[in-house]
């Protein structure tokens, strides 16, 4: 085999697929990259470990056909590293010499008779705005578990109902829910047109929802019926998954129908406040947040490991109230919401807060947020001078009990 590439474009077609290779490979061939020179002017760059495939196409000048599997992370340091020349590799039987302006490498091959088939993309159901759907994804992953033995809490679940698109995500201690218009096809997803749900690897979404995005175009969903598939495509990039075979919470249920109180606050110096007050919190254990009529005061620690305390103006309304968090459960909420301001609610200090994002006290709604209204409703009159939160985004957190 031997051929001539344009090196960025191999570069980026490499890292795309390195990327769904797993880090520890049960056998080498699994870790490796195949590279496939049988078509006339084009390069098929391709990975699969029987959980998660990726293939990307490019353009490239043939001079001998054929098929040749390399070791996917070293090729994919190699390529990263470059010089800006067109990329030539030619491979004669165990050995693939690759070159490049004045760098040359020697890699060997793997058998790519033991390389396992590609599946075949699912049928396409419907395409995805390639901004939007990088943003749900990244927003509700935030809250997935990363605890591979309780599978159904490393997935996100993705809820089809006609031109309505619902994510979500828990690992029991916070949960995220997004939801979003797309454009769904001719071919429903579902058998009968119904609304459909599937659980998808949250890891794999969030890292398909990134590189997609980065090639430009719409993203194309697609997903088989029976056969446990979930398929993305976008930019000549194209990659599936197997779907987690798992059974997820039902979260409506944990959602809150009212509040007691509600605040409106400045992300920002609340951020920034909650990470200089946390430092003495004992192993991030918890934040306390007491809120009164315009006023938000954060305290952290103790006698024995220090205390911080710090004061920020906010918009408050309902019974003064006194809650903990997780330093960095709270800090990842704030950063998701994609809002320059928070809407926090609440019932009790031992019940679950809800965070969403809100427009600044006094100002208009904004609608740059394509999502369609969420599943909770605005509480009662103790918000009736607040704005109310902007629609699309939720995030559930779990408070820390209080001592005494």
């Amino acid at each position: 085999m031997k051929f001539r590439v344009e090196r960025d474009a191999f570069a980026d077609a490499v890292a795309f697929v390195a990327r769904s290779l797993p880090s520890r490979a049960p056998v080498p061939v699994l870790g490796g990259i195949l590279l496939d020179a049988s078509d006339e002017g084009t390069l098929t760059v391709s990975g699969f470990d029987y959980e998660v495939s990726a293939r990307v196409e490019v353009p490239a000048m043939i001079g001998d056909g054929g098929r040749a599997l390399v070791s996917g992370r070293l090729l994919a340091d190699i390529t990263r590293s470059l010089p800006p020349h067109p990329v030539d590799l030619t491979v004669d039987g165990p050995r693939a010499s690759l070159s490049c302006g004045n760098a040359r490498f020697t890699l060997p091959t793997m058998s790519a008779e033991d390389y396992p088939q590609l599946p075949e993309m699912p049928p396409v159901v419907g395409e995805l705005a390639p901004d939007v759907f990088a943003r749900a994804v990244s927003q509700v992953a935030v809250a997935a578990g990363r605890d591979d033995t309780l599978p159904m809490l490393t997935g996100i679940r993705v809820e089809i109902d006609g031109s309505a698109l619902t994510m979500a995500a828990t690992d029991r201690f916070r949960l995220a829910v997004r939801e979003f218009t797309w454009e769904p096809g001719e071919n429903p997803a579902s058998a009968d047109g119904e609304p459909t749900a599937i659980l998808a690897p949250a890891r794999t979404l969030s890292e398909a929802a990134k590189t997609l995005t980065s090639a430009g175009g719409t993203i194309e969903l697609a997903l088989g019926r029976g056969d446990g598939l979930l398929g993305l495509s976008g930019g000549g990039r194209r990659s599936t998954t197997r779907l987690l075979d798992a059974e997820f919470p039902r979260y409506r249920q944990l959602l809150p129908k009212e509040h007691t109180s509600a605040a409106v606050v400045e992300i920002a110096p609340l951020v920034d406040a909650i990470k200089r007050v946390s430092l003495v919190a004992e192993r991030g254990t918890q934040v306390r947040l007491e809120f009164d009529e315009g006023s938000l005061r954060l305290t952290a620690g103790g006698d024995d490991e220090g205390s911080a305390e710090e004061q920020l103006p906010c918009s408050f309304a309902g019974e003064p109230l006194t809650i903990a968090f997780n330093p960095g459960y709270l800090l990842d909420g704030l950063g998701a919401l994609g809002a320059d301001h928070a809407h926090l609610s609440f019932t009790t200090p031992s019940r679950p807060a809800l965070l969403r994002p809100a427009t600044a006290p006094g100002e208009g709604g904004s609608d740059d947020e394509p999502a369609g209204a969420t599943a909770v409703e605005p509480g009662p009159e103790t918000d009736a001078e607040l704005p109310e939160p902007r629609p699309g985004y939720l995030y559930l957190l779990m408070p820390v009990r209080l001592p005494g």
